[in-house]
């Protein structure tokens, strides 16, 4: 299970867990022993188990206790329920001994937990098992989503710089999953999946299922799946357009180049697509490339319903490319590339200059961000962020622009207005003071340093508010087009606008508030993917059938391939998921995989240290960071270091609050701090920094061991004010979420609310941070870095069931350090100094106003701190070493523990075991002041943490899973049912046409329980030679009809028992011989040879892409006397003026319209619309 996924939250505490060896893998023949100590109880029960050696594994659902779930998952052996609990004083792995009877519960208000050898007993707040207080709950498997198959699991940011995966396609009959990265393409052969790569995997990549990567490209941000000619093309960054060969064999040509990092540890690039492991296969080389545009991206690209490639980029460019010039670029040599590259490359038509009159465009310059072809009318949708435009796929005409309510968009777009600001009333900054303000010179300082602040407070809250705004703006994030014909598009909001295939609007519905990310349709289901990782599985009609989280982070692209959809997730993690899912195949696997949790768990251990220090605005000298830091960084692998009050003052306040507005943060002084802890670290031979994050006066910053690199990444950042009305950073919190060995730590540096009686202010300070806390988000998520909008999340069944819970809720670690100014109550000065004398702290944690607090479950509930042995930390006079430096000013105050470090792991209760269920477990093993440092009001502190983490070898999970599917006969049956296709019956084989005349025939559904999706298809067209012979079958891309032959509808749901008419039409096909830089050179031709096309109907069902056929072959013959129509004049585009470029945007063409009787029978479609020639052998053609 990957870390970050959320669980259903679980009252049930995890048993204790017999403790399991570090150095090897957990042995599977105790599973069988595991599985059968299953207990059954209320998940409302909040008793702890008695610590018993037995191997107890705990029910993350009780389906008898209703609920979202009941029903779904299989119940599980019952388990004796034992109502007490028992609890040891001593070690958490002491198991049963020293035990005493008693019961506690999560709802006991204090504890004081006595540690282990070498650890510290702790303190732990009341609270921790309520709401989002509650531990996250975990487990070996997702309880609340069918069980992926994880073909590349979640890998660290840090080791894909240049190589994101952001696009991805599959090609059903060759069981191959393609992707588009950042540095190229990479292909996964599906039968293979369940291999490992064996020595020398790409870092990231080491549990990855092995993959192929074709040579380094730029950026693949679009890709397109020709099934016919067995090609994948791909638009990239730098304006070309690439294909690939599917078939690898042949197209790898070139050496694999070295890895990525290859120095860090990494290896070879490429695994065999036969061996499965082999890291020396050859990388693949593209079939055909060129230049699609000059200084702009590939943005969106689509294979039309009669093979033509359209491709969209910036400022509304639109291009065609005629197949038949791609084709004659493929039948090229290798040596020819060059020459291939330039005949396609003066190929195009700019669709954009045909809807361009008089300088004025109905299309909007806006980036063409998606392209849809609608195969059953045979048209092109292209798609803006807010604007579809209607194109015909066989005559490149523009039918209509409409906006995302429906009507139609005006020729031009005006630019929206900018909203001017109301002006702040201003003072002359030269204007000099009288004698009377300067008597008042320290009252209005203070003022106006008031007035800075309030003014950046109201400045960051208007553009907070502005912001907010912009993103309710609905705009397009997907579009698809559903088996029964219509369209569908995915808001930023949320919702989903289903459209019929004339540009109509038939409906709007919304099951989720996320942004919508990509949409996907088999059969009768439509998968809908969210910007929050949500995946909903809907009807054609757009009712919810079911739903689960599929991911920690966007999903950003589906495929469909054999009986699974595989869903690409933003961090580059890809999962695939049965398309009868939710079902009871999900079950049988997930309990399968439960059994045999022991033989995929790994142990790992790691020793934390966070130090945490309130500068008051100064610097510190090496030999201080060195004893606070430097001494003990030895022993440890990960540091985390707090800092507050690293510059202060109104102006540097308001300042970086208005900078944070835009995205910009940091200072000088933070980066001296920085630099400096990580000379004092080592930095750079020990440790490199893993990340970091200032806001304001508040500072955090993260190191790992150098060794730890391949287990510590994926650093995000956070930040939330607490100062004035929210908004000003010098005080409140920054924070820092870390993978550490596949599981999420959560680290935050705070500065509360000053002053003795402001316990209340500390206590919202505190909930304030930990509820809105929102950890840096992927494009298009809803969160932001400093608030958080809670949603709901949906279950497997589609319904919402729960709020979401904030970041730090969902961590499997959680550190809370910093000034948190919690000071000493009910004491006097002389009394506080005289205890601390005395070294009294037993009496002086009685007066301390957060251990009350605590204890009363108003703040940090749930959470434990280590039992403080060290001075009150507050307040000194700076560079006055001892106890005898604290404050004896007039003040004299009280001195108090306000830098403090606290902590929550995954353990519900103390005695918890470390495992998947609980995968985090830490102790404290240190926890000190550094007196001796004074360069501060305050005393650094530290903090040292044994931290036991459980973690999943996900290659062996997958190995599980593949022998699961392979030797359990109930699964395979199931699978096998999944294939099923419903029976059909096709009314006529063969069909001649001529005279532009139409004729039906029926598809008949005999099944009488399932709906059939049918898809019909051209496997080419043969033309009579003059000898009488035919020319050989060859397919237009992507099985594309010819221009002569209409089919409507060519895609479409039948349902059970009834039939569907499909109607051929005869189109007279008109021609040019070629296009060069989007001008037409060549009269119009006619094609007067007879003709035969073959026509495949593939019928699938609803939960695979196993499909049977039909075949139908279509004659067309044309009579003697056919003559094309006559053309009063030449198009006027075939001779270019000579002001006319050649590049994009530029090319402008007119046309006249022919005025026959016959062109007026094909609805006055100008000639300058049709494609290049169908027929390659144009001296056969007749012309004019």
């Amino acid at each position: 299970m990957e870390p970050d996924d959320d669980l259903p939250v679980s009252r049930a505490p995890p048993p204790q867990r017999r403790g399991i060896s570090y150095s090897q893998p957990l042995s599977r023949d105790v599973a069988s022993a595991r599985r059968a100590a299953l207990r059954n109880h209320s998940l409302d029960d909040e008793h702890i188990l008695p610590v018993s050696h037995s191997l107890n594994y705990p029910l993350h659902h009780d389906p008898t206790a209703g609920g979202p779930h009941a029903g779904y998952h299989p119940p599980l052996p019952p388990h004796q329920h034992h109502p007490s609990a028992s609890y040891s004083s001593g070690s958490r792995r002491s198991g049963g001994g020293g035990a005493s009877e008693g019961s506690m519960t999560l709802e006991r208000a204090m504890s004081e937990y006595g540690g282990g050898s070498g650890t510290l007993p702790e303190f732990v707040g009341a609270g921790g098992g309520e709401g989002i207080f509650r531990v996250p709950l975990r487990a070996a498997m997702h309880p609340g989503r069918p069980p992926p198959l994880e073909v590349r699991p979640h890998p660290l940011r840090e080791t894909q710089a240049g190589s994101f995966l952001r696009t991805l396609a599959a090609e059903p009959q060759r069981r191959q999953l393609w992707a588009g990265a950042e540095s190229g393409i990479r292909v996964w052969a599906l039968e293979e999946v369940f291999a490992e790569w064996g020595a020398g995997a790409r870092r990231g990549d080491e549990e990855s299922a092995p993959f192929r990567e074709g040579v380094p490209a730029p950026p693949a941000l679009c890709v397109a799946v020709d099934r016919a000619n067995r090609l994948l093309w791909t638009g990239h960054k730098d304006g070309r357009i690439r294909s690939w060969r599917m078939d690898l064999d042949v197209a790898a040509t070139a050496p694999a180049p070295p890895a990525a990092g290859a120095g860090d540890g990494g290896g070879s690039v490429g695994g065999s697509s036969h061996t499965g492991g082999n890291n020396n296969a050859p990388v693949f080389r593209e079939a055909l490339t060129w230049q699609a545009y000059g200084r702009t991206p590939v943005l969106s690209m689509v294979v039309t319903s009669y093979g033509e490639i359209w491709s969209g980029s910036e400022g509304g460019v639109i291009k065609a490319w005629p197949y038949d010039a791609i084709a004659k670029s493929l039948s090229l040599s290798p040596e020819e590339r060059h020459m291939a590259a330039l005949l396609v490359e003066r190929a195009y038509i700019d669709l954009r200059n045909h809807c361009t009159v008089g300088n004025v465009c109905s299309l909007p310059a806006s980036d063409v961000k998606h392209m849809l072809a609608d195969h059953s009318r045979a048209k092109v949708w292209t798609v803006t962020s807010m604007t579809f435009a209607l194109w015909d796929a066989r005559t490149r005409e523009l039918l209509k622009v409409f906006g995302m309510d429906g009507q139609v968009e005006s020729a031009k777009l005006e630019t929206p207005a900018m909203t001017e600001q109301p002006m702040e009333e201003e003072v002359n900054p030269k204007a000099k003071p009288s004698k009377k303000d300067k008597s008042q010179g320290s009252l209005n300082f203070f003022q106006k340093s008031r007035d800075a602040l309030i003014g950046a407070a109201d400045a960051v809250r208007r553009v907070a508010t502005k912001g907010t705004f912009v993103e309710d703006n609905r705009r397009t994030g997907a579009v698809a087009q559903v088996m029964d014909g219509t369209i569908w598009s995915g808001c930023t909001n949320g919702a989903i606008i289903q459209w019929d295939g004339n540009g109509m609007r038939v409906q709007e519905f919304q099951h989720h508030t996320s942004s919508v990310q990509c949409i996907k349709a088999l059969g009768e289901r439509v998968w809908v993917g969210y910007a929050s990782g949500t995946i909903q599985v809907m009807d054609a009609e757009g009712n919810i059938l079911a739903g689960w989280t599929g991911h920690s982070c966007p999903v950003i692209r589906m495929a469909i391939g054999g009986s699974y959809i595989y869903t690409l997730a933003h961090h580059g993690g890809i999962r695939g998921w049965p398309l009868n899912s939710p079902g009871p195949l999900d079950d049988i696997i997930r309990t399968e995989l439960s059994n045999r949790e022991l033989s995929y768990t790994r142990m790992e251990k790691i020793n934390i240290m966070v130090g945490s220090w309130n500068v008051a605005q100064g610097k510190a000298s090496a030999e201080s960071l060195r004893s606070w830091l430097g001494s003990v960084s030895s022993d440890v692998g990960l540091v985390v270091v707090g800092l507050q009050e690293v510059e202060m003052g109104a102006g540097f306040l308001a300042i970086s609050a208005v900078k944070e507005t835009v995205g910009l943060e940091g200072s000088a002084n933070g980066q001296w701090w920085i630099d400096n802890i990580g000379k004092a670290l080592d930095e750079g031979t020990s440790f490199y920094r893993v990340g970091s994050r200032q806001l304001a006066a508040l500072l955090i910053a993260a190191w790992a061991r150098k060794s730890l690199k391949p287990y510590v990444g994926d650093a995000e950042a956070a930040a939330v004010p607490c100062g004035l009305r929210r908004a000003i950073g010098n005080k409140g919190g920054v924070g820092l979420r870390i993978r550490v060995y596949d599981r999420k730590m959560c680290f935050v540096s705070n500065h509360f609310a000053a002053h003795l009686e402001a316990v209340s202010r500390r206590n919202a300070d505190f909930d304030h941070i930990y509820r809105t806390m929102a950890f840096n988000k992927p494009h298009g998520s809803t969160s932001s870095a400093t608030s958080v909008q809670l949603h709901r999340t949906v279950n497997v069944n589609g319904n919402q069931v729960e709020e979401v819970r904030p970041d730090l809720a969902e961590a499997d670690m959680v550190v809370f350090l910093g000034d948190f100014n919690y000071r000493l109550h009910s004491i006097t000065y002389d009394e506080a100094r005289d205890m601390v004398s005395q070294r009294s702290f037993d009496w002086l944690r009685e007066k301390d106003q957060l251990r009350a607090e605590m204890k009363a479950g108003k703040v940090f509930q749930g959470m434990r701190e280590g039992i403080i042995k060290f001075p009150p930390t507050y307040k000194f006079q700076k560079h006055q070493p001892g106890l005898g430096g604290y404050d004896s000013g007039e003040k004299k105050r009280i001195p108090a523990w306000c830098d403090r470090v606290l902590y929550r792991d995954s353990r519900s209760v103390s005695v918890a075991e470390c495992s998947l269920e609980c995968p985090v477990v830490a102790s404290i093993t240190s926890y000190v002041a550094c007196m001796e440092v004074t360069e501060s009001d305050h005393k650094p502190v530290r903090c040292t943490f044994s931290v036991d983490i459980a973690r999943v070898d996900e290659l062996i999970r997958r190995q599980e899973y593949g022998e699961i599917i392979e030797s359990n006969e109930k699964v395979r049956s199931l699978l096998q049912e999944a294939c099923f296709v419903p029976e059909t019956t096709v009314s006529i084989s063969e069909i001649t046409l001529e005279n532009q005349e139409n004729i039906v025939f029926q598809i008949t559904n005999k099944c009488e329980t399932s709906k059939a999706a049918f898809e019909i298809l051209c496997d080419g067209q043969t033309i009579k030679k003059e000898d009488g012979t035919k020319s050989e079958l060859l397919p237009r891309a992507s099985f594309g009809f010819p221009l002569w032959l209409e089919v409507q509808p060519a895609i479409g749901l039948i349902k059970p028992g009834e039939t569907v008419e499909i109607t051929l039409h005869h189109e007279d096909f008109y021609t040019q011989e070629e296009f060069v830089d989007g001008i037409p050179q060549n009269w119009w031709c006619e094609d007067t040879r007879d003709k035969e096309a073959v026509l495949r109907i593939n019928i699938t069902g609803s939960s695979s892409t196993e499909t049977k056929t039909h075949t139908i072959n279509v004659q067309h013959r044309c009579p003697p006397s056919a003559a094309p129509p006559a053309i009063l004049n030449p198009p006027a585009a075939a001779v270019p003026p000579n002001n006319v470029l050649a590049s994009e945007g530029h090319s402008k063409r007119s046309s006249k319209k022919s005025q026959s009787k016959h062109r007026e029978q094909q609805q006055q479609q100008d000639y300058p619309q049709f494609g290049s020639s169908e027929v390659h052998d144009l001296c056969r053609m007749r012309c004019p």
